[in-house]
């Protein structure tokens, strides 16, 4: 088995790692501070999520539109493009006075280009390193978005205190550009991994052939629902506890680092499986708690036991790379990650509506059991017994499964 160490003798690994965890940190940064500015301002629970996460739902309309060019642009120059953008924005959502539509409008242009970035960051990522090697080196990757938000969030809770929510605003903005200097100066000059025209026709077309299968379609819908629907829940942090959501936060990043750890390292192939949707399950079956008003140190310990469960997604991600040509694995990959970010918005307009409605618990214990109810679904679905599309259809080569995957997964049909 491929250890991490040797993912860091891979040529190119290296600067595109420190590329993904530089805008990890700035997200975390600038986030933050954009939330607690808004609902300083504004005092809506809604609106504090939407700026949190509400870039997020632009994602979507990236992923119908821009994503046959994730596979069509040079990587090192739209790395750097994006993070160069990324950088430019956040710096004006920091300009005092901003009317709240132009701060929404901005992160709506924020999150087109998201969806882009995505599908080309991760795309590189699979050519960068041989397939078989790639969900160790997508868990290294969320292990490095764990600690940076870890360390973001604390920073960012930091900064909001000592400085100012546009202070760390501002600092999320220099983190963008630090990415861009990075993907610049470490990144090769790769060609693109596909030819032809990147159009509005083209991302549909290959949209329509990546969702043409029952196990496919299952496998972007765990990849999105489940947990979107508990990161709706995490948008609630600032209104429910708004001197306490970067600890929050940093707690849920940890929880998130400790279960891709053990997912990508040391779960051996025979459990990976059968633990696919009991470990999604775990992502909400704390949360209810919220329902009774816990004490900060419970309240802590559900949200970092809750994230473990985010180390679900790299067998789903398995799964996924199993069942798509390595031509399309950038736009393959960047639909996962738009569809995930905008049913990650959508989830967190969901609880912000819902907590202005009656209060953040509320919204986090509903959120909470719509998630787990959606995580048994698909487990009967994959088990033969649901709705969601199992059946011949999904027999055959392109269902096969990695070839770590074993008899539990052509048992399971997992998708």
């Amino acid at each position: 088995m491929a250890r991490y160490r040797d993912l860091f003798r891979t040529p190119e690994f290296t600067p595109l790692f420190l590329t993904g965890a530089a805008h990890s940190a700035a997200q975390t940064v600038a986030g933050l501070g954009l939330a607690t500015l808004v609902y300083r301002v504004t005092g809506s629970p809604f609106l504090s999520a939407l700026a949190l996460f509400g870039p997020a739902l632009a994602q979507l309309a990236g992923a119908v539109t821009l994503l046959s060019a994730a596979d069509r642009l040079p990587p090192r120059a739209a790395l750097g493009g994006i993070a160069l953008f990324f950088a430019a924005a956040t710096a004006v959502l920091a300009v005092p006075g901003l009317p709240t539509g132009a701060v929404f409008a901005i992160l709506f242009a924020e999150g087109l280009a998201a969806s882009l970035g995505g599908g080309v960051r991760y795309g590189l990522l699979d050519e960068i390193l041989p397939r078989a090697s790639y969900p160790l080196g997508r868990s290294i990757v969320n292990m490095a978005t764990g600690v940076c938000q870890i360390a973001g969030f604390a920073t960012g809770g930091l900064l909001v205190v000592l400085l100012s929510p546009r202070g760390a605003v501002l600092a999320g903005a220099g983190c963008y550009l630090l990415a861009a200097l990075l993907a610049r100066g470490g990144l090769g000059a790769r060609p693109p991994r596909a030819g032809g025209r990147a159009s509005v026709a083209e991302t549909w077309r290959t949209n329509r052939r990546l969702c043409s299968t029952p196990a496919l379609r299952r496998c972007y819908l765990a990849l999105w629902v489940p947990n979107g629907l508990i990161v709706g829940c995490e948008s609630l942090f600032v209104p429910y506890a708004p001197e306490r959501a970067g600890l929050l936060f940093a707690c849920g990043a940890f929880g998130m680092l400790v279960g891709d750890t053990a997912v990508g390292r040391f779960v051996p192939t025979r459990l990976r499986g059968r633990l696919r949707f009991p470990l999604q399950a775990l992502l909400a079956a704390p949360f209810p708690l919220f329902a009774l008003d816990p004490p900060l140190p419970l309240a802590l310990g559900a949200v970092t036991v809750s994230a473990i469960g985010y180390g679900a997604s790299l067998l789903h991600q398995e799964r996924l790379m199993a069942l798509v040509p390595e031509e399309l694995s950038g736009h393959a990959l960047g639909l996962h990650a738009s569809g995930m970010l905008a049913f990650q918005g959508v989830s967190a307009a969901l609880a912000g509506a819902l907590a202005q409605l009656a209060s953040p618990r509320t919204g986090m214990t509903l959120l909470a059991v719509a998630s787990l109810a959606v995580t048994y679904v698909l487990a009967r679905a994959d088990a033969g017994g649901g709705p969601v599309g199992a059946g011949p259809a999904d027999a055959g080569p392109a269902d096969a499964g990695p070839a770590d995957a074993g008899p539990v997964d052509a048992e399971s049909g997992r998708g």
